[in-house]
């Protein structure tokens, strides 16, 4: 396995939001602003505007294309879906995994999210893998039993170099899109557990350098203290990744 490097990570995850038009516009926004070269900046748009996204973030290091879903068989009559090779095809580099979103609407399942990772590992794809728990489990403390369960029936079938590959989001369901964030504090122990958590299984080198982002509405205001946490290697952002202004801000707030 080679020597691992812990990356500072900051991934907008745009959801079904943007006309073509907009999602250019909000590319060449980013892409135009100086960004720090010690941190990845990954894009995760609408699959039919990767292309043209791609286009417009060529050439910058530190900027990558990401997708926000891909389907859990490699091919076959699943009409409308998106396979990882067809991400592949486009310059897709990440791939947003297990969002609490696709978890309640779509009824994802462990199994599902298994096959998903399994397909894009193999095609050398970076799996974004969330993990998180609803209000309901926080307000009774549950919250780490919630996400080492997760975690185990997600992640743990992988050998510890497919492991060292994966970029884990903790998203506390209660804190997206309700504008409720995590304290710093809140974030830092649920980062700190699920590196212990991984620790466990796969040892030090890895639970020490694999990426771990917040994912629970975090903004311009609050990621400066977010990120000077210890344990909290970047972020996954929804709503302000469209505003080209915070987005950046956030990015630079290392």
């Amino acid at each position: 396995m080679a020597k691992l490097k812990k990356q500072k990570i900051v991934a907008g995850n745009w959801k079904m939001n943007t006309t073509l038009l907009e999602a250019l516009t909000l590319a060449q926004r980013i892409a135009s602003v100086e960004l720090p070269k010690e941190v990845m900046t990954v894009l995760c748009v609408p699959s039919v505007f990767a292309t043209e996204v791609g286009k417009i973030i060529a050439g910058k290091s530190n900027i990558k294309l990401g997708a926000q879903n891909c389907h859990h068989e490699a091919s076959g009559a699943y009409t409308g879906e998106t396979s990882v090779d067809m991400l592949h095809s486009v310059g897709i580099q990440y791939v947003i995994v297990g969002h609490s979103e696709r978890r309640a609407y779509q009824n994802e399942s462990s199994e599902v999210l298994v096959k998903k990772i399994n397909l894009l590992l193999a095609k050398g794809l970076t799996p974004i893998y969330c993990c998180g728990e609803p209000l309901s489990v926080r307000q009774t403390n549950r919250q780490n039993s919630a996400v080492a369960k997760q975690i185990k029936s997600d992640l743990f079938h992988l050998s510890a170099e497919s492991m060292s590959k994966i970029v884990v989001a903790y998203e506390p369901i209660w804190a997206i899109g309700t504008g409720l964030t995590a304290s710093a504090e809140q974030a830092q122990d649920m980062h700190n557990f699920i590196r212990k958590t991984i620790k466990k299984q796969y040892g030090i080198e890895i639970s020490k350098y694999i990426s771990i982002l917040y994912g629970g509405s975090a903004n311009a205001a609050n990621a400066k203290t977010l990120f000077a946490q210890k344990d909290v290697d970047g972020g996954l952002i929804g709503g302000a990744s469209m505003k080209a202004n915070d987005f950046t801000t956030i990015i630079n707030a290392y």
